[in-house]
């Protein structure tokens, strides 16, 4: 292992970087140095702005690729740049200046509004730049790219900018302090640049340097901003202390908490940055989508804490990191309760019994930090560690001793640790080259103290295109080694290949990939099933250009031919059409067409993929429809429908959802989502008996999802947001239980009997004010209503207005808390002192 290792890093470090030929014709424009900087107030009138070279002729990138921008519509910008800071200027022409989109948003939303961006890349690599983005409104929205493709808008700088309505249009000015950029301490260079208009009313995106949309990445198509002089990377030292407090309040009783903690980001070097949370706080992070969950494997959330949503992208190659790990479930939490010591009679004379009176959750995070960053050469390195503290489930014993006719009864308590002092760790090497190509190295290792078990990922993984971005080759090596005792490991293997042909009208992809079954990452990444091969493609075609009445359109056809692993028996094939579309009126629609053949199910039935055991699934057909209308209206809507029909007469499943939304100006605005979902005589596992029988059930399972969103805007700083969501599922069984067949996968009549019916609920409302009172400095004041019911409280047979009277008689918890984070640049501070 470690030989292989060796070898592989030595792979990534020596591959030669060239530039790629998509963005031969770049426009080049000269950087201005300036000994006094302007007033960033989207006025243009300052003397600095005089006399400097212009980016101008703008090509429109959609929906009309390659067309020159319409007269009336011109845009110029202007960059100058002293020791402190780049500074830029944009004058956008407009014909109807006060009927410019302007919607009032949350920092890092679009809305329906014009905006204008500054793409910046200070290494020119053509994969890894950051947008510094301005709407009409003023809004602010900052993100950084990598890879050419992933855009990371939980990435936030500090930086100004205003802008300005004015007779002819409207302007834009930003100040970029050096501290927001990552450049080399060189005493000339030059930057990758564009820059991006878009234009609401007609649908249009132009940008500076051309952008052809049918090859390549658009990260490719950066102009040249030359000529930067004696400029030096500052020391990159920023602080966001934090104090914040909780209020819960459950069943009458409340609970206060409060802690102080500090973020820090630290420019190690001119290209790589520490990132470090001490005593994190995430009292305010948003409600997870619970739903109810009667399949093989667990639900997975998104990630909503800012840690470990920005910059982490070098540490999500692979797949083997799933951030919610770290201050997840404990390791043991469903165990503990198999420990318990329960005696229903007397033996020699004593009877013990024993219960579990508290049993935490989550796992409490102590500090995590990162360090990442790229080399002028295109060497990413990222280091990633976090430490969790030790867990405890709380377990209560009561005793009893019979003394001739005399009961004596004694209690006393336990700790069980359901997850140990823990430490995560990631490791990558990514080396890029080409303008659109890398290969990438990770590990990943989880270190538990105690008998609780240790894991280790290594991936392997490359994307080579060619020079002009047509082709290119995709894939992995991947392996785990999970062990409670380092000299009794167990190993397990993933590979995965493709190559295809991305570029142009006709694009398609052949591959093969296989987990076998010992290869599992789940104690830091994410994996469903494993011992399972397939080969898979796709062959589709692109329409990017306006034809008749679409913008763009496509369509899609894809397989995947399934096998198990370990014994190569075929288990299914499922292939599908897709179609996909915008019109000149921005209705967005398409549908799918999908096909899954009789299928063998090694999950459903709970026995392990190595067992032989299957569940055979019935061939189905699905159709789906989907659509939203024109977003720049007051009142847009988003749907879909779908109908699965199966060869089992009695089986159906159908669905659709609706949501409308309203703008009632460009400050306020509501959304409400309705969902409903149906499955008819759908079987399931349900139980193992003690024999051995493998219980199914035949179920009809109902599901409603009612949510609602809005904010409102009182200024460019200030905004309410609301978010509600209850998800409601209704599961009654049919009386008669049936046995799996484990020799075929079929269902037999059972005469064992339960009632396995299911009722869930999940309610949540938060309410969010959020203030920056200062550059990078913010208060935040948050509350949550929430109704999480620990079991199935009610029948599966009534209807939807009970279930709600019923739903409030329930604990409602009630949560408020007060944040407040406050941004020092040590820049600043140094230069007071």
């Amino acid at each position: 292992m470690k030989k292989l290792t060796i070898l592989l890093v030595i792979c990534v470090l020596n591959i030669s970087y060239t530039n790629a030929q998509v963005n031969a014709n770049r426009k080049k424009l000269s950087a201005t140095r300036v000994k006094s900087s302007p007033k960033i107030d989207g006025n243009l009138n300052d003397a600095v702005w005089q006399n400097i070279p212009v980016a101008k002729d703008f090509m429109e990138f959609r929906p009309d690729n390659g067309k020159n921008e319409l007269a009336d519509y011109k845009t110029e910008v202007k960059l100058i740049y002293d020791d402190n800071a780049i500074y830029i200027a944009a004058k956008m022409l407009d014909p109807n200046p006060q009927k410019i989109p302007a919607e009032f948003t949350n920092r890092d939303n679009f809305g329906n509004s014009d905006f204008f961006f500054a793409m910046i890349n200070p290494i020119d690599d053509g994969q890894n730049p950051v947008m510094f983005i301005v709407n009409a409104s003023g809004v602010q929205i900052d993100a950084k790219v990598s890879n050419g493709n992933n855009e990371d808008y939980n990435w936030s700088a500090v930086w100004d900018s205003d802008i300005k309505i004015t007779d002819y249009g409207w302007n834009v000015e930003m100040k970029i302090p050096y501290r927001a950029l990552r450049f080399a301490n060189n005493e000339v260079q030059s930057w990758g640049m564009n820059f991006h208009r878009e234009v609401r009313n007609l649908n249009k995106r132009y940008t500076w340097n051309y952008i052809d949309n049918s090859v390549g990445r658009w990260t490719q198509y950066d102009g040249l901003i030359e000529g930067f002089r004696n400029i030096s990377p500052p020391t990159r030292l920023n602080l966001y202390p934090y104090a914040s407090g909780t209020v819960i309040t459950e069943e009458g009783n409340t609970e206060t908490d409060w802690s102080v903690g500090m973020d820090i980001k630290y420019g190690l070097t001119e290209n790589f940055t520490l990132d470090a949370t001490l005593i994190p706080d995430f009292s305010q992070v948003g409600f997870d989508n619970v739903q109810l969950n009667l399949g093989p494997f667990e639900q997975q959330f998104t990630e909503q804490r800012q840690f470990f949503t920005e910059g982490t992208e070098l540490f999500s190659k692979g797949g083997l990191f799933y951030s919610r790990r770290i201050g997840g479930s404990p390791t043991d939490q469903f165990n503990v309760g198999g420990n318990l010591q329960n005696d229903d009679d007397f033996v020699a004379g004593k009877k013990v019994n024993e219960k579990v009176i508290d049993n935490p959750g989550k796992v409490q995070m102590l500090n995590a930090i990162k360090i990442s960053g790229r080399t002028k050469d295109g060497l990413g390195i990222g280091f990633f560690n976090a430490i969790t503290e030790k867990t405890e489930a709380t377990i209560e014993r009561t005793e009893q001793t019979q003394i001739g006719t005399e009961v004596i009864t004694t209690k006393s308590q336990r700790k069980a640790v359901t997850e140990p002092f823990t430490n995560y760790n990631i490791m990558v090497l990514d080396k890029q080259f080409n303008q659109n190509s890398a290969i990438t190295l990770i590990n990943t290792n989880v270190t538990r103290d105690g008998r609780f078990r240790d894991a280790n990922a290594t991936g392997l993984l490359w994307h080579v295109e060619d020079k002009s971005s047509t082709y290119n080759i995709d894939g992995s090596f991947r392996m785990t080694d999970i062990s409670d005792d380092p000299a009794n490991a167990t190993t397990g293997y993933s590979f995965d290949t493709s190559i295809g042909k991305q570029s142009g009208a006709w694009r398609w992809e052949i591959g093969y990939n296989f987990e076998n079954k010992d290869f599992n990452p789940n104690d830091l990444g994410i994996l469903f099933s494993n011992n399972e091969q397939t080969v898979y493609g796709f062959t589709g075609y692109r329409q990017l250009k306006p034809v008749g009445i679409f913008n763009n359109f496509g369509v899609n056809w894809w397989y995947n031919i399934n096998f198990q692993h370990e014994s190569g028996i075929y288990t299914g094939t499922n292939t599908g059409l897709s179609f996909w579309s915008e019109t000149r009126n921005r209705f967005n629609f398409g549908g799918n067409l999908n096909v899954r053949t009789t299928t063998k199910d090694y999950f459903e039935p709970r026995q392990g993929s190595t067992s032989g055991v299957f569940f055979e699934r019935p061939t189905r057909v699905n159709f789906n429809h989907w659509g939203n209308t024109d977003f720049r209206k007051k009142f847009a809507l988003n749907y879909f429908f779908y109908h699965t029909f199966f060869d089992v007469i009695e089986k159906d499943a159908y669905g659709f959802g609706l949501t409308p939304q309203y703008r009632f100006n460009n400050r306020f605005s509501m959304s409400y989502s309705f969902e409903y979902n149906q499955v008819d005589n759908d079987l399931g596992y349900v139980d193992q008996l003690d024999n051995g029988d493998i219980i199914f059930g035949d179920r009809n399972r109902s599901t409603y999802e009612n949510s609602l969103s809005g904010k409102y805007s009182f200024n460019t700083n200030a905004s309410l947001s609301l978010a509600f969501r209850h998800n409601w599922s209704k599961v009654p069984y049919q009386d008669q239980l049936l046995k799996l067949d484990t020799t075929n996968g079929q269902l037999l009549p059972s005469t064992h009997t339960g009632n396995y019916d299911r009722n869930f609920n999940s309610w949540n409302l938060d309410l969010n004010y959020v203030w920056q009172f200062a550059p990078g400095s913010q208060l935040i004041a948050f509350y949550r209503n929430s109704i999480n019911p620990n079991s199935d409280f009610a029948p599966a047979d009534i209807d939807f207005s009970d279930n709600i009277n019923r739903l409030f008689d329930e604990n409602m918890m009630h949560t408020f808390s007060l944040r407040l984070v406050y941004f020092i640049d040590y820049n600043n501070i140094k230069k007071i002192f």
